[in-house]
């Protein structure tokens, strides 16, 4: 029997630490207590997303594939009891409690402040507890067949997803979440428990908890309510995914007053996912931001407006660099976005400019400590990028002038770009 190990992750930056606990369960706990703070915001978390097509453990001989949206189904089938639905035992403590299904996460949640540990025995119990029959299953498709009709004429979503559609041959990230009427029509409730025994093994699974809490209550509630689990590997399989786009540009129409676009930059993804992303969305920030004189040229002009903006989307086996907004003329937002990333290489970046972006993205950093939610999902996140939830602080006041430099000569390709555009309806 396995025995609980307690371990404290320190950050001398900030003068913060945080639990984290190796439970006899197989289920790792981060527990951040804030007791300043009258709320709490707990995550019950797997490593299970909509890029999890194709998988097997070692106790598996060959490799399953599963249809489109499961992870998302099975998301929406464990609030589900045999006897109630979570939500009905949430509506007694108070607390407001959601899920989400993303590419390579599904996260359950509930936020509070009064009966946090009756929430956080609900949490353990629905999640630990799946219940799935042919009737729920059928019941199910319906609910979710209209979520996805529903998707399908939201302009943010369509203009997003079908970029990724645009960039990727093979990799399931150009899969939506949900899947399709079609692929959730073939869920049954023996693939349901088949991914779940997989996936939601507690050693694959993890419990981010902040706010106003007592250590030592919730390890105590966690004795109760979790078995020790089986250890089992699992592998998932990995597909081939060419440098090149699949389509330059992807339109549809939607109801839209102006054309809302999304361009992307197809990277290579690094082995220091947190690493990369941040080197990114400094460059990103540095060429597009609004303090730039290319962000200000165009918005007088009237090209952009407020809605431009830019991130980066990264993940195993994934990175691209996403820039979107409204415009009356997308094709010169495009060509202008490539004319910026030349001339830059030209002259070469700023290094005032970084280190003004430098301090901004450590004080952001900083900031996040101050929401209970933000360290729970930042504790979570890292958690399954194999780091600490300090790392990011770390890392930022790490990167310098010449890396980033560095990093700019293969990034911002326009050969390996994409352009997906929302059009008002004719």
């Amino acid at each position: 029997m396995r025995k609980t190990e307690k371990n404290i992750i320190t950050s001398s930056a900030l003068s913060e630490s945080y639990y984290k606990i190796a439970h006899k369960s197989g289920l790792t706990i981060l527990l951040y207590p804030m007791q300043s703070y009258s709320s709490v915001y707990a995550l019950f978390a797997t490593k299970f997303g909509s890029v999890n097509q194709t998988f097997k453990t070692d106790r598996d001989e060959d490799f399953c594939t599963v249809p489109d949206g499961i992870a998302h189904f099975l998301e929406h089938k464990l609030f589900e009891g045999e006897k109630e639905d979570a939500f009905t035992s949430y509506s007694r403590t108070g607390a407001s409690a959601n899920a989400y299904t993303s590419f390579d996460k599904t996260a359950y949640l509930f936020s509070a402040t009064d009966k946090v540990y009756e929430s956080l025995e609900i949490l353990l119990n629905f999640v630990t507890h799946p219940y799935f029959t042919e009737e729920t299953v059928n019941k199910e498709m319906g609910i979710i067949g209209q979520e996805i009709k529903m998707y399908e004429d939201d302009p943010s979503w369509c203009v997003f997803l079908n970029l990724l559609k645009a960039l990727y041959w093979n990799n399931p990230i150009k899969i939506d979440i949900a899947g399709s009427t079609e692929s959730i029509s073939h869920i049954t409730p023996e693939l349901l428990y088949r991914t779940y025994n997989t996936f939601y093994n507690l050693s694959n699974m993890v419990l981010s908890i902040a706010g106003n809490i007592d250590v030592d209550r919730v390890l105590e509630l966690c004795d109760k309510q979790l078995a020790e689990c089986e250890q089992i590997k699992i592998e998932n399989k990995v597909v081939s995914e060419p440098q090149d786009v699949f389509l330059k540009k992807i339109e549809k129409e939607l109801d839209v007053s102006m054309p809302l676009f999304e361009i992307g930059f197809k990277e290579n993804s690094d082995s220091d996912i947190m690493r990369g992303r941040i080197l990114n969305e400094m460059l990103l920030e540095m060429i597009f931001g609004e303090s730039t004189e290319f962000y200000q040229r165009l918005y007088n002009e009237g090209i952009i407006n407020s809605t431009f903006e830019h991130e980066v989307l990264s993940g195993n086996g994934y990175l691209v660099n996403l820039v979107g907004g409204e415009s009356p003329d997308v094709q010169r937002v495009y060509d202008e976005i490539a004319k910026e990333v030349d001339r830059i290489r030209e002259t070469g970046l700023d290094r005032e400019l970084f280190e003004m972006v430098k301090k901004q993205f450590y004080g952001n950093d900083v900031f996040r400590f101050n929401s209970v939610s933000a360290v729970a999902s930042n504790m979570m996140n890292a958690y399954f990028e194999g780091r600490d939830a300090f790392d990011s602080l770390n890392t930022i006041a790490d990167i310098t002038f010449e890396e980033l430099c560095e990093r700019f000569k293969n990034q911002l390709n326009i050969n390996h770009s994409s352009i997906s555009v929302i059009n008002p309806i004719k």
